[in-house]
């Protein structure tokens, strides 16, 4: 449920159930209703950026536009309309993305004078947001969120690492290299330090000396050594991800082993049943244990008459 809660059992029970769950026909049918708004809204945005097609379609894309608003501005207030506490939604990542998508247009209907138009172009643009919208719908997206947490600190040192590098082979440069040949700051220096260690190489800053070009081929090096770390420890992260949402930590209880599918019933490895807390429904049925032999012999046995004395 995203952490929200309907407002009141009836209508706005059921409103929330299609908008915030995905569990029915219907709640299906409308989030793919509304990636497909997404996607279109998206796409006449990208299409009304070209100068050609505005020109010649620009009242088109105006009245597509104000129906994705209008739609978009509906379904928001159905939002808000079914749950107990609207303003923790807006507060919330994908509140804010649905109001910042559809302010724009709202807002350029306040904006008078002649430079207006660019003003509502530039808000306008403010829509393509809307598609970030689309990772409440990828489960898949869950993961990456989780990898991104988990290798926050290692990815945050990094960059303060390469950070540190580039600030040294800046400063250097900036005492080796003469001004004509555009290291005319520090900061300009560590511009040409990004570029450099990131293997663009955009040419527009570029060393001289002698001492300077090793500098360089030093930095590159170093560029191509460690531009593949953050790669690395993010797919890292993604893999453990996968792997703790398919496999269990859970021990076997016959021989130890400790990664099984989530769904698996018995051991991979020794064939054990794997729930302590249910009986084994295909286990076989213990057989009755056999009555004593000293048991059978004394009710066997007769008792002795008073004619057998004699």
């Amino acid at each position: 449920m995203n952490g929200h809660k309907p407002a009141a059992e009836g209508l706005k029970t059921r409103v929330f159930q299609i908008i915030f769950e995905s569990d029915t026909r219907l709640a299906k049918g409308f989030d793919i209703a509304l990636i497909t708004a997404i996607l279109l809204s998206v796409l006449v945005v990208v299409l009304e950026s070209v100068d050609g097609l505005r020109a010649e379609h620009g009242e088109l894309f105006r009245s597509l536009e104000w129906t994705f608003t209008i739609l978009f501005t509906i379904e928001l207030g159905l939002r808000l309309y079914c749950l107990e506490r609207p303003l923790n939604y807006l507060k919330s990542f994908y509140g804010a993305v649905d109001l910042i998508a559809i302010l724009p247009s709202w807002l350029a209907l306040l904006i008078p004078g002649a430079q207006s138009l660019i003003v509502i172009r530039l808000l306008r643009s403010l829509r393509i947001f809307r598609v970030l919208r689309l990772m409440e719908f990828v489960g898949e997206g869950r993961l990456l969120i989780d990898a991104l947490k988990r290798s926050g600190h290692q990815i945050f040192l990094f960059l303060f690492t390469v950070f540190m590098l580039v600030t040294i082979f800046a400063s250097l440069m900036y005492l080796i290299e003469p001004r004509e040949a555009g290291f005319t700051s520090i900061p300009v220096a560590i511009y040409w330090a990004v570029v450099t260690l990131t293997t663009v190489g955009y040419g527009d800053i570029s060393p001289v000396t002698p001492l300077g070009q090793a500098i360089s081929v030093v930095v590159m090096l170093i560029g191509y050594s460690i531009i593949a770390v953050p790669t690395g420890v993010f797919s890292a992260e993604v893999i453990r991800s996968i792997r703790s949402d398919r496999y269990s930590d859970e021990a076997c209880p016959g021989c130890g082993h400790d990664r099984h599918e989530q769904r698996a019933k018995y051991c991979l490895i020794c064939g054990t049943w794997l729930d302590e807390e249910t009986p084994d429904p295909n286990a076989p049925e213990p057989e009755p244990e056999p009555e004593s032999e000293s048991e059978g012999d004394a009710g066997d046995e007769q008792t002795p008459s008073p004619a057998d004395d004699k």
